[in-house]
C-alpha cells in the first residue's frame, strides 16, 4: 500500500477509539515514523488502539518551523511518515499546513487518510443549516478581536463553526449577539465520549445553565430567513459617508446605527475598526 517517499496525514479518534479506520490503523504501523502533536497521546491512543507503531517525533505548532528541514530530509531518503494530531483530523486546526506544502513544493507525494474531524462532526449533529459554513479555529483571546473577527460575517448567510474553551464561552457568545445580533447556535461538547452533548439555544438567551465541562465545538447558525437587516455594503457605505463627517470612530458607529436597521453599535464598531 505504501509508496516511497510519501507522507500520510492519518485522522484519529475525537474520544471513541471504535472510530479509527482500519486504513488509518495499517499506516500507522506500516511507517517508519509518527510525526505527533504530543508523541505520550499518540502512544496511548497507540496502545489502547493495539498499533504498534515504530518510532514517534514531536511536531507541534512551537516546533514546526524548526523540525521541517528534518522531516523533509527524511522523506526524501526514503522514509515514510505519518502525521496525526491529538484528535482528529490534522492541518484543520493543527498543526501541518507548513509540512505538506513544503512537500508539494519539493514533489514530495502526499496522501490523506480522512476520517473524524470536530467541526464536521459538530455541525453535523446541531440541525443547524450546514451550507455554507466557516470554520475559524480559535477565536482570539481578546474581546475587541474576537469582534474584529465576527463582524465580516455578521450580514452574510454563513454559518460559522469554531472551537472555544470553557471559561472564555460564556463572553464570547456575548460578543457573538453583540456583533452578530439573534441567531440560534449549537454547543457540540465531549464529541464521541461518554457524556457527548448537543446543547441548544440562542444567542440572545446567553449560555445554557449548569457548568459545561469538557472540549467544545461551537457552532452559530447564519441571519434568520425574513430578517429586515440592513445588507452589509449599505452598513460600509455608510461607515465611509460617516466618516468622512467627522468625529470619533465610536461616535460614527453611533450615528451609522441610527440609520440601518439590525445592526448593533458594537458590530459596527468592529466592522470600521477591521477597516482602519
Amino acid at each position: 500500500m505504501l509508496s516511497s517517499p510519501n507522507l500520510w496525514v492519518v485522522a484519529t479518534p475525537l474520544g471513541n477509539p471504535g472510530d479509527l479506520s482500519p486504513r488509518a490503523r495499517e499506516i500507522l504501523e506500516s511507517v517508519d515514523m509518527v510525526l505527533a502533536e504530543d508523541t505520550r497521546r499518540a502512544g496511548l491512543l497507540c496502545q489502547r488502539c493495539g498499533i504498534s507503531a515504530r518510532r514517534f517525533m514531536s511536531f507541534h505548532d512551537h516546533n514546526e518551523t524548526d523540525k521541517l528541514k528534518e522531516v523533509l530530509e527524511l522523506l526524501k531518503s526514503g522514509k515514510t511518515l505519518a502525521l496525526i494530531s491529538d484528535a482528529g483530523l490534522p492541518l484543520v486546526a493543527d498543526p501541518g499546513y507548513r509540512l505538506v506544502r513544503a512537500c508539494r513544493a519539493e514533489g514530495i507525494p502526499v496522501s490523506v487518510v480522512p476520517g473524524p474531524s470536530a467541526p464536521v462532526t459538530a455541525l453535523a449533529g446541531s440541525g443547524i443549516p450546514p451550507q455554507p459554513f466557516v470554520f475559524l479555529g480559535f477565536l482570539p483571546r481578546s474581546r475587541a478581536d474576537r469582534e474584529k473577527t465576527l463582524a465580516p460575517f455578521s450580514a452574510l448567510q454563513l454559518t460559522l463553526v469554531f472551537f472555544e474553551r470553557k471559561d472564555r464561552l460564556a463572553e464570547t457568545l456575548s460578543v457573538a449577539h453583540a456583533v452578530l445580533g439573534p441567531r440560534e447556535y449549537c454547543i457540540a461538547r465531549e464529541l464521541t465520549k461518554t457524556h457527548e452533548e448537543y446543547l441548544l439555544g440562542r444567542l440572545e438567551n446567553g449560555m445554557p445553565e449548569g457548568e459545561l465541562l469538557g472540549e467544545m465545538t461551537v457552532v452559530i447558525g447564519p441571519p434568520e430567513t425574513g430578517s429586515t437587516e440592513t445588507d452589509r455594503d449599505t452598513v460600509l457605505a455608510l461607515i465611509e459617508e460617516e466618516r468622512r463627517a467627522g468625529g470619533s470612530p465610536r461616535e460614527v458607529a453611533r450615528r451609522v446605527q441610527t440609520r440601518t436597521t439590525g445592526w448593533t453599535v458594537k458590530a459596527i464598531y468592529a466592522m470600521l475598526s477591521a477597516r482602519r
